[in-house]
């Protein structure tokens, strides 16, 4: 069975739709599900912690509440007149939430239902892939506030749709939408309206069935194959592959073959 979720958290709702497969909701209707000091304090502590413990955990769908707006980013209310060391020791903290986002080893899918600007398309970037709704509006804003992309938007989103494209996002601010999001390459599925969270949720049931020391390995040897050349890249596989040869699941997803019935995987 699956552990107890870590929490409650202020700003985020967790939901388990099924045993294995948790859905993260950021939860500010009133400011645009903003990211607020609170929010970078829930989502650091949540992912830190399921990267201690995954609480048999094997995927994680992150929406936003409400049928407009994902996240509207960084909370400029809360911003306003900030001292620069009070900026600076905020950021601090969205810093350690995006790097615990980043290293969490369980594969997350976002489920964006509406605008994802600035911070908030950060936070979708930090997904491993990201269905969208038909209203669903990108843009990375900080150059028209005097700031620049600090929570990884440099450098995932030419990760997603090239360079050059990623330059002309961020150099102009320019917001795009949902057709281009799927074009460019920003996104894998392009859902009905009021349909993107239960896509989200049925790939995200897919992935909870498999092997969940193999879909962590698999996870972590994808994103080193942009960071290491072909070769070294190669030999991270294999050290990952040898992870799998141990352990209960292979012998049982082999025996389920050879049964010709459904294996069930117990993360061992």
């Amino acid at each position: 069975m699956t552990a107890l979720l870590p929490g409650p958290f202020e700003t985020l709702t967790l939901e388990h739709p099924s045993e294995h497969v948790l859905l993260l909701t950021l939860d500010r209707p009133d400011r645009g599900n903003a990211l607020n000091t609170q929010m970078g304090f829930d989502l650091r502590d949540l992912f830190t912690e399921l990267y201690r413990d995954q609480r048999g955990i094997r995927c994680i769908v992150v929406t936003g509440r409400g049928e407009k707006i994902f996240c509207a980013g960084g909370d400029l209310k809360e911003r306003n007149n900030m001292s620069d060391e009070a900026w600076q020791t905020q950021h601090a903290l969205f810093e350690q939430a995006v790097r615990a986002m980043k290293d969490c080893p369980i594969p997350m899918i976002g489920a964006i239902n509406g605008a994802a600007f600035a911070g908030g398309l950060e936070i979708a970037l930090c997904c491993d892939f990201i269905y969208i709704a038909p209203n669903a509006r990108f843009a990375l804003t900080e150059v028209t506030l005097g700031i620049m992309p600090g929570a990884g938007g440099t450098q995932n989103l030419p990760r997603a749709v090239g360079v050059r494209r990623a330059k002309e996002i961020i150099l102009t601010g320019t917001p795009f939408n949902a057709e281009q999001a799927m074009e460019w390459g920003l996104a894998n599925k392009l859902s009905e309206a009021g349909e993107v969270v239960d896509d989200a949720l049925a790939t995200a049931e897919k992935i909870a069935s498999n092997a969940p020391i193999s879909t962590r390995q698999v996870k972590k040897a994808i994103d080193v194959s942009t960071q290491l050349d072909l070769h070294n890249g190669y030999a991270f596989e294999i050290e990952a592959y040898n992870r799998m040869v141990p352990t209960e699941d292979r012998l049982e997803g082999v025996r389920a073959f050879n049964e010709k019935r459904k294996a069930e995987f117990k993360g061992k």
